[in-house]
């Protein structure tokens, strides 16, 4: 039980100091225009079957770590359900920080794999961070990605769909080393 608190806590903690709330309904919105001003964002928006979006995942831990986020998926413009973000580490890491996550599906086929129920990405798929700084392997700890070197949404290293899916990662405050293995889980629950 304390080494739950070791790693729900200072997530919760995160999550709480980027100002989550759940109550504001443009929050999925407001994430989508922020990542829409990334050229290299921006073709994955305009031409994809569908995405999933995350406002806020937190992320915190010290040796035993863990993310969570809480989001909605989209196809072909419409909202088809919510989606859970977790992801446990285990490894040097210290600290804590708050980033807003997008998973876009380049056809049908990686869209019905996302949304079959439970989905992990694995350690061969990373993430493209789309602000200077921004720790690229955030969102999957992946063994490359690009990063951004200019402003919030300055250029980037070319990236492609890998697996029918890409996923970029924007930085919204904290400060976290890790060097942990683990890939991040997804849980889908359709619209009612």
């Amino acid at each position: 039980m304390k080494i739950f608190r070791w790693v729900v806590l200072p997530v919760f903690m995160v999550v709480a100091a980027a100002g989550f709330n759940l109550a504001h309904a443009d929050q999925f919105t407001d994430t989508v225009a922020v990542f829409a001003k990334s050229p290299a964002v921006k073709p994955f928006i305009d031409n994809c079957y569908g995405y999933a979006v995350f406002p806020t995942v937190g992320k915190g831990g010290f040796v035993v770590g863990g993310s969570y986020g809480t989001g909605q998926v989209y196809a072909q413009g419409k909202v088809t359900g919510t989606a859970k973000l977790i992801k446990a580490t285990i490894g040097f890491q210290a600290g804590g920080q708050a980033f807003s996550q997008m998973v876009f599906f380049e056809d049908k086929r990686s869209y019905e794999e996302f949304t079959s129920g439970s989905f992990e990405l694995g350690a061969d798929v990373s993430a493209v961070a789309i602000t200077a700084g921004a720790q690229a392997s955030a969102g999957t700890g992946g063994a490359s990605a690009g990063a951004s070197a200019g402003p919030a949404t300055g250029a980037q290293a070319k990236t492609s769909y890998h697996k029918g899916m890409a996923v970029f990662v924007h930085a919204k405050g904290g400060l976290m080393y890790e060097a942990a293995v683990g890939g991040q889980k997804f849980s889908f629950e359709p619209k009612k």
